[in-house]
């Protein structure tokens, strides 16, 4: 019988990924080595940078720029956070701002201009509410992850925390929690949480989220799982070993769900948060495979090249190995 494969993996405690980790479900022919980073924004600094880890859990534009500038590795249709962005841009009550629009001439923090939740958010106010990106003034206080990234020239750096900035009224609104002003510190060195609290741009996002669902197909992404082209390459099996390996433990939270909907069982925030979920996008909040997230997957690349994020277009067959093919 052939000796399992060696991995190293860095992914985040989630509870459907708890099952891996435990190692409760095994990933067949693989010896995994979970490694723990937090915040797990680290371990994709770490993963662009110094490919560490044989599997690791990325944000999808850091692996979509990642792959534009020839990283060696490839991702799988494995999404294990998911969110819609209509919420989460945070705005000063005194700076005048009623509509989305209102931010053109304005200065809003972002924690990086490539950071995931700004990208999909901006992707919503260039969309659906017609914002000129190119009139937003975005503050940055951290690094890109990836290096040779060059941003539009509307991205300015900042001298001190956006948190500060903002309750300073040096800025007009910012992005709440990881993504802006609700941490200062960057993620391999004084990384903080701080409180943020300020009304929201759009306060009925929830109602426009399910609307925006239900008209476009899409359903933002995060939590990408990819693989080192190099494991691959010695053993192409590995990725239908984690597709399984991953997909087994989400059928079994998707069943802890079931339990704590129908009130069976008591709900973590993160139960709750795929609960409501279930109400826009059916009873899989975490779908996997490429034809179930192909216009989510389609729209974010195309919003990365509009947004001057990636420096060529990318086509599914290079983004993503089919484990189901």
């Amino acid at each position: 019988m052939a000796r399992p494969v060696r991995l190293k993996l860095a992914i985040a405690e989630h509870p459907h990924t708890a099952a891996l980790r435990n190692g409760t479900i095994p990933i067949e022919g693989v010896e995994a080595e979970f490694v723990t980073v937090k915040p797990q924004i680290g371990a994709f600094r770490r993963m662009v940078r110094d490919l560490e880890f044989d599997v690791c859990e990325l944000a999808p534009t850091t692996y979509l720029i990642a792959r534009a500038y020839g990283r060696p590795f490839v991702g799988l249709p494995i999404f294990v956070v998911r969110r819609f962005h209509h919420g989460g841009l945070l705005v000063r009550p005194d700076a005048g701002i009623t509509h989305p629009k209102d931010l053109e001439g304005r200065k809003v923090g972002v924690r990086a201009y490539s950071v995931t939740t700004g990208v999909w958010t901006r992707q919503v106010l260039i969309d659906e509410f017609g914002v000129d990106n190119d009139k937003v003034t975005w503050v940055v206080d951290d690094e890109e992850h990836v290096q040779e990234l060059k941003l539009p020239p509307n991205v300015v750096h900042a001298t001190r925390p956006l948190a500060d900035m903002m309750a300073a009224g040096e800025l007009a609104a910012g992005f709440d929690a990881a993504a802006g002003i609700g941490r200062t510190g960057n993620p391999t060195g004084g990384w903080q949480e701080v409180e943020a609290h300020y009304p929201d741009l759009l306060p009925d996002a929830t109602e426009l989220e399910a609307a925006y669902h239900a008209r476009t197909g899409i359903y933002p992404m995060h939590g990408t799982i990819v693989v080192k082209d190099a494991v691959l390459a010695e053993h192409p099996w590995v990725a239908q070993s984690l597709y399984r390996a991953f997909d087994q433990a989400k059928q079994a939270y998707l069943t802890t769900l079931d339990e704590v909907e129908a009130g069976r069982r008591d709900g973590t925030a993160t139960d709750r948060k795929y609960i409501e979920l279930r109400k826009i996008v059916g009873h899989d909040p975490l779908p996997y495979g490429i034809e179930a997230n192909r216009k989510t997957i389609e729209a974010l690349e195309q919003t990365a090249f509009k947004q001057g994020l990636t420096p060529r277009r990318l086509s599914m067959a290079e983004l993503f190995v089919d484990p189901n093919a």
